[in-house]
C-alpha cells in the first residue's frame, strides 16, 4: 500500500473558521437569526469591525452598534437622545470584581436602563430602553468576531467573541491537537484573561472552550471542573459524527442563548466569593419539557396531561432543574399567576434546599416547615414558590385548593407512594399539575398496591418526559463510574461466650466453620451486624484498607451499618485503630431510652448538619459511620469509598452507590467495598434495565483492566526504544512524543493511567515486574518531559501520592534534571541540544522561545509578531506540512530572532515601555530609527511624570487613558513623521502597547 502521506489536522485558525461558518448557517434558523462572521484573511476579524466602527481597543463594548440597535428596538430611543443613554450605560458598565460586575451586567442586559431623555420642547421625560430585545430576537444584531483584542492594562484576545448588540456574551477559546493544546488549555486561557481584564466579561453569559475534540463551556469564573459538555440537541440541530459542531449549533444559536440570558441564570453567594450558576444540557432541555407540557395543557385543557417524570440520573442537578422551572413558571407564566410547589423528602433536604433559595436571591418564595403554616398557604393561593417536605401533606384537609393553577414538583418522586402520601397530595390539591423527579425510581409491578413511579407520573404509559441515564453523566463527566470489591467472606473468629446458651446446646458438637455457616443463615442482618468478632474484623478491614487506599490520595470513607447498635460498635472500634477520635464521627438519631453504647454518639440536627459540612469541607473527620443517613441528598465529592455493611436493594442500592460518584480532581472513579454480598449478583440487586445494572457499579476487576489496558496503550507509544533510563533512551523517547499524535496521546494517556493507578493500588498485581517496570519506566519519560516540554523545576512535586513512590524507586530525579536542563533562550541553549533528534530539538526550541515570548504578546509588536510566527511553524510541523530538518532551521532561526531583540533593547538602553513604543514607532509607523527612538523616550518621560501610576489599576482609568492619547497626538504632530500616518489610529494603538509594556515593566 502507498503512503497516504501526513494525515491533515485542523489548526487553532481551521477550528476557528469552521465554527464561525456553522455558527452563520445555523440550521431551520432564519436569516435574521444567523451570526455574521468577521473574520478576514489577516485573522484579526475584530480589527476590520474596529475599523468599520471606531471602536478603541481599551472598550468591551462596540459602542456605535450599540447605539444603531437601542434605537432600532425602542420606540422611545431617537438619535437626539441616545446619547445621554449611552453615558448612564458607561457608567453603569463600570464595577470592581469579576462577578460583581458581571452581576450587575446581567441585571441590566434583563431589565434594560432608565435615563432622563430631553425633548426638542425643552422638556425632559425618563425613557425606559431595552439593551436585547428578548420578545422578538429577529431584531437584535448578532455577531461572531474573531480574535477582538482588548486592552486594558493587559492585552487579551479570545478566538471568538459571540456580540449580541455590540455587546460582547460570550467569550470562545479554541485549541488544536496539531498545535499541543485541549481544552483544558482553553479554559486555563479564558481564566487568565478574566484575571487580567475582568471589564470584557461583565457582559458574558458564559465561555466556551473547545479543540479539536471536545467541547466544553461554563458560567464566567468557574473553575474546570464546571465547564461540561452540552451532548444532547433537539432534532432540528443533531449532527452526526460531529459533537463540537452538534453543540455549536444547539448551544449558541441565538435563540437558545437568548432564552438562557434571560430565564437560567443565579448567581450563589458562597464563602470566598460568588458564583455563577448556568444550566447543563439536561437541565434546560427537562425545564423545557416542563413548560411546554403545561403550555399545551393550557391551550387544550380538554386533552392535557397533567404529569410527567424527570429521570434525572442522582449527580446530575436534579435541585437547579426544578429551581429554573420554578423560576421560569413564575416569571413566562404559562399558566396564569401559579403556586408552584417544590417537595422534598427530609427536613434535612428542605434545610438545604431553603439556604440554596436564599444563596441564589430567588424571589417570591416561603418555606413551609409545619402543616398548619403548608395549609394557610394553600387556602391563600398566593403566587410564589412553596418549599416543603412531602410529609407534611399528611395532615392537610382536602380540598384547600384556592389557586386553579397549582404546580407540584416533587424530588426523590418514589418517596410519594409510602404512606398515602401520593392520596393525600391529591386530596389537598385536586388540580395541581404533578412532575416527580428521581435519580432512581421504583418499578415493582403494575398492580394498584405495587409502588410504581412510573404508573404514577407517565400518563397513558408513555416514557419519562425527560430521562439522563448513568452512562450519559458519566460521558458527560457529571459523574464517575463506581466500582465495587466483595469483602462479604473475610474469615472472622465466632466467640464462643458470644453466642447465647440455647445456640450452644444446639450445636455444641457442630465443627467451628459450620457454626459459622449456621449463624450466617439464621440471624438476621442486624443481629449478624452486631456480632462483636465480626465488627472487630470488618474495623479493621476498614481501617487497613482507608489507610492504605484512600487516605493517602485525600479521600474520605463512609461506613453504612445494619443498625445503630452496629454503627456504634463501629464507631468505638474505628476511633481506636485511628488513634485519633476526630477521624471518625458516627452519625444516627437516638433518644434518652438508648443504652448507653448508643446515646455515647447522640447528636442533633445542628451539629449533624455541622459534620457533614466538615466532611466536605475540612479534613477531619476522614470517616463517617451512619445508619439510616445520608443515603440521599449527600453530595460531597471528596468521598471517594463506602463500605457497605447493609443489604440494600433497587432504588436505594442506586442511591447509595451515587453517593461516591460526585466527580472530582484526581477521582477517577467511586469505590463501594461490600461487606453484604449485596453485589455477588447486582441483577437480584437492581431491577431495573440492563443499561442501568451495567453502568451503576462495576466490578474492581474492571478497574484493574482499565489499567492494564491503559498502561498497554501508553508503553506501545514507545515501541522500538530501548527502556533504559540512560540520557540516550530518554531523549529518543522524548523524540517520539514530540509531535502529534504521539505528544498528545502521551500527555493524556500518562495522566490517565496515573489516576487509574492511584485507584487501583495497593494491589498485589501491582507489585509484579510486568507492572512495576514499565509504568516506573513510563514515570521517568514523564519527569523528563514535564521539564523539557512543560519547563517544571520540580516536576516530581506534581505526581500523585502512590506514584510518587515509584518514581523515587525507578526515577534517579537528580540525573533526569541533569541530563535535560531547563534554558533560556541563547546560544547556551541552542549549543546544549545540537546533537539531539531533530524532533526532540525542534521540540525544544519552541518549548523555550514560547516560554519566553508569551509574557511579553500584547507588550510589543515585535514580539508579539514573533510569536505569531513560532505558532506558525509549530501548526505547519505537527501537522506534516514541513519535515522535522525544516522545522529546526525555522525555529532555531526564530530564537536567534528574539535574541536579537532583547539585545537591541539592551543595547539602546530601552526600558519595556521605552522598547514598546519604538518598535511600534519603527515598524508600524515608519519612523527613522533616531526619531522614533527620540518620541519614545519622550512619551515614556511624559507618562510618569503626568500620569499617577502610584494605585493599582490606574491604566483603567479614563482620565489617564486620555491624558496619555493626548500626550501621543501632540508628540506625533510635532514629529517627522510620514503624511500618511493616521495619528488617531496610532494613537491608540500606541497608548496600549505603552501601558500594557509599562504595567509589567520588571524595571519600572
Amino acid at each position: 500500500m502507498s503512503d497516504p502521506g501526513p494525515i491533515y489536522r485542523p489548526t487553532e485558525e481551521g477550528i476557528e473558521e469552521s465554527v464561525l461558518r456553522w455558527l452563520s448557517g445555523i440550521p431551520t434558523l432564519p436569516d435574521a437569526l444567523q451570526w455574521t462572521p468577521w473574520n478576514p484573511d489577516s485573522g484579526e476579524g475584530g480589527a476590520k469591525l474596529d475599523e468599520e466602527t471606531g471602536r478603541e481597543k481599551s472598550e468591551v463594548v462596540y459602542w456605535d452598534i450599540l447605539r444603531e440597535q437601542l434605537v432600532q428596538i425602542n420606540e422611545e430611543v431617537t438619535e437626539g437622545n441616545v446619547g445621554k443613554l449611552l453615558n448612564v450605560l458607561r457608567r453603569q458598565m463600570s464595577h470592581d470584581g469579576l462577578m460583581a460586575g458581571n452581576k450587575a451586567v446581567h441585571r441590566l442586559l434583563l431589565e434594560g436602563q432608565d435615563f432622563e431623555a430631553s425633548h426638542n420642547n425643552g422638556t425632559t421625560k425618563r425613557v425606559y430602553a431595552r439593551l436585547i430585545d428578548f420578545t422578538d430576537p429577529s431584531k437584535n444584531r448578532f455577531d461572531a468576531v474573531s480574535q477582538m483584542r482588548v486592552v486594558r492594562g493587559h492585552s487579551v484576545r479570545p478566538d471568538i467573541t459571540l456580540l449580541v448588540n455590540g455587546l460582547p456574551v460570550v467569550q470562545m477559546e479554541l485549541k488544536s491537537e496539531a498545535q499541543d493544546n485541549d481544552y483544558a488549555d482553553a479554559i486555563s486561557d479564558l481564566q487568565t484573561y478574566e484575571g487580567q481584564v475582568p471589564r470584557f466579561f461583565y457582559p458574558s453569559l458564559l465561555n466556551v472552550a473547545a479543540d479539536t475534540r471536545e467541547f466544553r463551556y461554563g458560567g464566567v469564573g468557574a473553575s474546570e471542573k464546571f465547564y461540561f459538555p452540552w451532548s444532547k440537541a433537539p432534532e432540528q440541530f443533531r449532527v452526526e459524527g460531529n459533537p463540537m459542531k452538534q453543540a455549536t449549533y444547539a448551544l449558541l444559536n441565538p435563540v437558545t442563548l437568548l432564552d438562557i440570558l434571560q430565564g437560567y441564570v443565579f448567581y450563589e453567594r458562597k464563602e470566598g466569593g460568588d458564583a455563577k450558576i448556568v444550566p447543563r444540557h439536561m437541565q434546560y432541555y427537562a425545564t423545557r419539557r416542563i413548560l411546554g407540557r403545561i403550555q399545551d395543557g393550557a391551550d387544550d385543557p380538554e386533552n392535557a396531561k397533567k404529569r410527567g417524570l424527570i429521570w434525572h440520573t442522582q449527580g446530575s442537578g436534579k435541585s437547579y432543574t426544578m429551581l429554573f422551572a420554578a423560576k421560569l413558571l413564575l416569571e413566562r407564566q404559562p399558566i396564569p399567576n401559579p403556586q408552584v410547589f417544590i417537595l422534598v423528602d427530609t427536613d434535612k433536604l428542605a434545610r438545604q434546599m431553603a439556604d440554596n433559595l436564599a444563596a441564589i436571591g430567588f424571589e417570591r418564595y416561603e418555606v413551609c416547615r409545619k402543616i398548619a403554616h403548608l395549609q394557610e398557604v394553600i387556602e391563600k393561593g398566593k403566587s410564589q414558590l412553596v418549599l416543603t417536605t412531602m410529609h407534611a401533606f399528611e395532615d392537610v384537609d382536602p380540598g384547600v385548593q384556592s389557586n386553579p393553577n397549582v404546580v407540584v414538583m416533587a424530588d426523590e418522586a418514589h418517596r410519594f407512594m409510602e404512606k398515602e402520601l401520593g392520596s393525600r397530595l391529591r386530596a389537598a390539591l385536586p388540580d395541581a399539575w404533578n412532575f416527580g423527579f428521581t435519580g432512581t425510581p421504583v418499578h415493582e409491578g403494575y398492580s394498584e398496591t405495587a409502588r410504581n413511579t412510573f404508573r404514577e407520573y407517565c400518563p397513558d404509559g408513555e416514557d419519562p418526559l425527560h430521562h439522563y441515564s448513568i452512562r450519559e453523566g458519566q460521558k458527560d463527566g457529571v459523574i464517575v463510574p463506581v466500582h465495587f470489591k466483595l469483602r462479604h467472606e473475610a474469615e472472622w473468629s465466632v466467640d464462643e461466650a458470644a453466642m447465647d446458651e440455647a445456640f450452644e446446646d444446639e450445636f455444641a458438637g457442630r465443627p467451628k466453620d459450620e457454626k459459622l455457616r449456621i449463624i450466617r443463615e439464621s440471624l438476621t442482618q442486624s443481629e449478624l451486624g452486631e456480632l462483636e468478632p465480626r465488627i472487630d474484623t470488618y474495623a479493621e478491614l476498614v481501617a487497613e484498607h482507608y489507610r492504605k487506599k484512600v487516605e493517602p490520595n485525600g479521600w474520605k470513607g463512609m461506613v453504612v451499618a445494619p443498625s445503630r447498635k452496629s454503627a456504634a460498635m463501629y464507631g468505638e472500634r474505628l476511633q481506636e485503630l485511628r488513634g485519633d477520635p476526630g477521624d471518625v464521627r458516627v452519625l444516627y438519631t437516638s433518644g434518652d431510652e438508648d443504652p448507653t453504647l448508643i446515646r455515647q454518639f447522640s447528636t442533633d440536627a445542628d451539629e449533624r448538619s455541622t459534620i457533614t459540612q466538615d466532611f466536605d469541607d475540612e479534613e477531619q473527620p476522614k470517616l463517617l459511620v451512619v445508619y439510616g443517613m445520608l443515603l440521599t441528598g449527600f453530595d460531597a465529592p471528596n468521598l471517594k469509598t463506602m463500605y457497605l455493611d447493609r443489604r440494600l436493594t433497587d432504588h436505594t442500592l442506586l442511591q447509595a452507590i451515587a453517593r461516591t460518584n460526585r466527580p472530582a480532581e484526581g477521582k477517577t472513579n467511586g469505590e463501594i467495598v461490600d461487606f453484604q454480598g449485596t453485589f455477588a449478583n447486582l441483577d437480584d440487586a437492581l431491577h431495573y434495565d440492563s443499561d442501568v445494572v451495567e453502568h451503576a457499579a462495576q466490578s474492581e476487576e474492571k478497574l484493574f483492566e482499565k489499567f492494564e489496558k491503559q498502561l498497554d496503550a501508553v508503553f506501545s507509544l514507545f515501541e522500538g526504544i530501548e527502556k533504559t533510563n540512560t540520557q540516550e533512551a530518554m531523549q529518543e523517547a522524548l523524540a517520539r512524543v514530540s509531535k502529534h499524535p504521539e505528544r498528545r496521546e502521551f500527555k493524556q494517556g500518562y495522566k490517565r493511567l496515573q489516576d487509574l493507578y492511584e485507584s487501583v493500588s495497593p494491589d498485589k498485581r501491582l507489585m509484579e515486574p510486568e507492572v512495576q517496570d514499565p509504568y516506573g519506566w513510563l514515570s521517568g519519560i514523564w519527569v523528563a518531559f514535564s521539564r523539557t516540554e512543560g519547563r517544571e523545576e520540580d516536576p516530581e512535586e506534581n505526581v500523585r501520592e502512590k506514584t510518587l513512590g515509584i518514581v523515587e524507586e525507578h526515577v534517579d530525579v537528580g540525573k533526569v534534571k541533569e541530563d535535560f536542563p531547563i534554558y533560556k533562550i541563547g546560544e547556551e541553549h541552542l549549543g546544549a541540544i545540537e546533537n539531539q533528534e531533530p524532533a526532540a530539538k525542534a521540540s525544544s526550541i519552541a518549548a523555550t522561545t514560547k516560554a519566553h515570548l508569551r509574557p511579553k504578546i500584547g507588550e510589543n509588536p515585535r514580539y508579539e509578531r514573533l510569536s505569531e510566527r513560532v505558532e506558525e511553524v509549530l501548526s505547519q510541523w505537527q501537522s506534516g506540512h514541513i519535515g522535522d530538518p525544516e522545522a529546526v532551521d525555522a525555529l532555531e532561526e526564530l530564537e536567534r530572532e528574539a535574541m536579537e531583540v532583547d539585545e537591541e533593547a539592551e543595547e539602546k538602553g530601552f526600558s519595556g515601555a521605552e522598547y514598546a513604543a519604538f518598535a511600534y514607532l519603527h515598524d508600524e509607523c515608519d519612523l527613522a530609527e533616531g526619531e522614533a527612538q527620540r518620541v519614545s523616550e519622550v512619551l515614556c518621560e511624559a507618562l510618569g511624570e503626568e500620569v499617577d501610576t502610584s494605585y493599582s489599576g490606574w491604566w483603567t482609568n479614563t482620565d489617564a487613558r486620555r491624558k496619555i492619547k493626548v500626550k501621543i497626538y501632540q508628540t506625533l504632530s510635532g514629529a517627522e513623521t510620514p503624511g500618511d500616518l493616521d495619528l488617531m489610529t496610532a494613537g491608540s494603538e500606541l497608548r496600549d502597547y505603552l501601558i500594557a509594556s509599562y504595567v509589567d515593566d520588571p524595571h519600572r
